[in-house]
C-alpha cells in the first residue's frame, strides 16, 4: 500500500494537495510541510483522511494522485 501525505500549505487554487510518498512526484512538498496520512489502498481514502484531519480542501495531486484530482 502506498504511503500518503498532505501538504500543510494550500496551492494557488486553495487546495491542500495529497501526495504519494514514493519519491517520484515532482510536486512533493518539503518535509516540514508534510502531514503524514499513513498507508492507503487508494488516494480516495487518503483524501478522506486528510479532510478528517481538518484539511477540508484536500485534493489529489495531478501528478501522483490523478484519480483524486478535481482541478
Amino acid at each position: 500500500m502506498p504511503l500518503y501525505c498532505v501538504n500543510r500549505n494550500r496551492d494557488p487554487r486553495g487546495h491542500h494537495e495529497v501526495h504519494v510518498l514514493d519519491g517520484t512526484c515532482p510536486r512533493l512538498p518539503a518535509p516540514h510541510n508534510r502531514v503524514g496520512l499513513g498507508d492507503h489502498l487508494t488516494c480516495h481514502s487518503a483524501v478522506q483522511t486528510a479532510r478528517g484531519l481538518g484539511y477540508s480542501t484536500a485534493n489529489g495531486c495531478a501528478y501522483c494522485s490523478p484519480a483524486c484530482h478535481t482541478g
